[in-house]
């Protein structure tokens, strides 16, 4: 059925819960996982004349989502190496999430994606999160998308 699953996460709880289902999911039909966190592009300060000294260079930010999204990742990577699934994790940089979400999907030749409902801009179960939404009406292969039954506590991170 399907041999290569994209399971996308932002680190929020919600997502997290989507990701080990989607984990899960793929071991049923043996399929392998690629993990893939979608990090915000660089922000320039408004005013460049006057940056403040606290301010991250675009060095400093790129390595710190780097970070994030490798933290984020290694939730799905760690439930695929449970279960003895292939896994292949990636951060990648965009403003438009959903549209790299897809483009991902096509570059890694995924026959699936599984989302979560929502993540951390999620207004509760009632709304589909606006990123699921989007992939939802670009993407040209099966979407899968999991409604965490209940809102799960906020996990701490390793």
């Amino acid at each position: 059925m399907y041999k290569k699953i994209l399971i996308p996460t932002d680190g929020s709880p919600i997502s997290n819960a989507a990701a080990k289902a989607g984990v899960e999911f793929a071991k049923q039909l043996g399929a392998s996982v690629v993990g893939l966190f979608v990090a915000p592009e660089y922000q320039y300060p408004v005013f460049v004349e006057i940056i403040p000294p606290s301010f991250p260079t675009e060095e400093e930010y790129m390595e710190s989502m780097r970070k994030a999204g490798d933290m984020y990742v290694q939730t799905i990577r760690d439930a695929a190496n449970t279960e003895g699934l292939a896994f292949t994790g990636m951060t990648v940089f965009s403003d438009a999430t959903a549209q790299q979400i897809v483009r991902v999907t096509e570059k890694e030749a995924c026959d699936l994606i599984f989302i979560g409902s929502h993540g951390r801009s999620g207004w509760g179960q009632a709304l589909l999160g606006s990123v699921t939404n989007k992939v939802l009406s670009s993407c040209k292969i099966p979407v899968l998308v999991y409604r965490v039954a209940e809102e799960p506590s906020h996990e701490k991170r390793k």
